[in-house]
């Protein structure tokens, strides 16, 4: 039994299941094939009180905790829903919250809260992935502005994105240190995106490239200070890695679940597959990982809403690279006792099987996280 969820967050899960089922299930598949969900969901969502669940209410959002982003996180499993709503809720509206001005606050919260706009963060760059510190994409000061220069890709919400908050060099000389945030609309002059990118997997998860040329903005756009970026970003870093965890836990128990069942139903030689000892025994081993798994990622769940600062970065990089590789790692093993079907998109096995791969490398590849983790050896 888990003890992390209050029965408040509990009924939260309700909500949230009733509203993954209804407005998520029926039409995934379609998203899907567009590359993208329609902004009329994000709506929805935000009516529901699925979007920026850690927002004050001031500011337009459901005052809840981390807790509720992880309920919404574990209900999308459910329904194998591979959507932007974590960028969305988890990254881009802490930023703002912690880091913005007022102004920037009463501007962006409440659209963001409300899905009237969609949230991204730009970082990664052509030839630029977990190595921040050297972005090439730069903003120059000019009087009361900034022009921006420089390019992104592989940005989750890009195509749809109302407000991306763009990792630029304000100082090209000073390496981590001449890293600053700075919020960019949509619509303005010099600001564009490509068409959704054609992926192997998430599909519905909208990913776009962005384009920056003489894009002009007002200072005040500046979240916290000038050259304080890079600083902003490994403080929030632990949260998104977070957050991958409890998805890579999530989507394990689902699968297994799901695979059970299968190979319970499906015969082959007169005998439903688990009855045979190599399923049994894959199973058997899938489910005591699963289960110690479980248990520390909700320890850590727990220690990050109640210690101030949350986790430490060594523990969410630990708690990313378990889960990720786990996950990878019995997904396809779950594949294979489906057999054929297993390769069919029909089965939401397959699409989790390739949706999962990227877990290895988005939000810190495994072999950054091997490098945190070494420090303290």
């Amino acid at each position: 039994m888990r003890t992390l969820f209050s029965s408040e967050h509990e009924q939260f899960r309700e909500q949230v299941r009733r509203f993954c089922e209804r407005e998520i299930k029926p039409h995934y598949r379609d998203w899907e094939k567009a590359g993208h969900s329609p902004r009329e969901f994000w709506r929805k969502a935000g009516e529901h009180g699925m979007l920026c669940t850690t927002i004050p209410t001031e500011y337009g959002g459901p005052g809840g905790d981390f807790l509720h982003a992880c309920v919404v996180t574990e209900e999308m499993v459910r329904v194998g829903a591979n959507l932007g709503i974590p960028v969305h809720s988890d990254m881009v509206s802490p930023y703002l919250l912690h880091y913005g001005s007022e102004a920037l606050k009463q501007k962006f919260l409440p659209r963001l809260c409300a899905g009237e706009i969609i949230g991204s963060i730009g970082m990664t760059e052509p030839g630029t992935g977990s190595d921040l510190k050297n972005i090439r994409t730069h903003a120059v000061r000019d009087g009361d502005d900034y022009v921006i220069n420089g390019q992104k890709v592989w940005i989750t919400n890009g195509f749809n994105c109302g407000v991306v908050l763009v990792a630029c060099k304000t100082d090209p000389a000073a390496g981590a240190k001449g890293v600053s945030l700075i919020a960019v609309e949509e619509g303005t002059p010099g600001f564009s995106r490509s068409q959704p990118m054609d992926k192997i997997g998430l599909k519905a998860q909208d990913t776009a490239e962005l384009f920056f040329d003489n894009v002009r903005v007002p200072a005040s756009n500046l979240l916290g200070e000038e050259g304080r970026g890079f600083v902003y970003l490994m403080q929030q870093l632990a949260q998104e890695r977070l957050v991958i965890a409890m998805r890579s836990t999530a989507t394990l128990e689902h699968q297994l679940e799901q695979t059970i069942r299968y190979t319970t139903d499906r015969k082959v030689f007169g005998n439903p597959i688990i009855g045979f000892q190599n399923s049994k025994f894959k199973l058997a081993e899938a489910k005591a990982y699963i289960t110690m798994l479980r248990s520390y990622v909700d320890q850590l769940a727990a220690q990050h809403v109640a210690t101030p600062g949350g986790i430490t970065s060594e523990q969410a990089a630990m708690a990313k690279l378990v889960s990720t590789e786990i996950m990878n790692r019995y997904l396809d093993e779950f594949l294979q006792l489906h057999g054929g079907y297993g390769y069919s998109a029909e089965y939401e096995i397959g699409r989790a099987w390739v949706d999962a791969r990227v877990s290895r490398i988005a939000g810190g590849a495994s072999e950054v996280l091997k490098d945190i983790i070494s420090r303290n050896l």
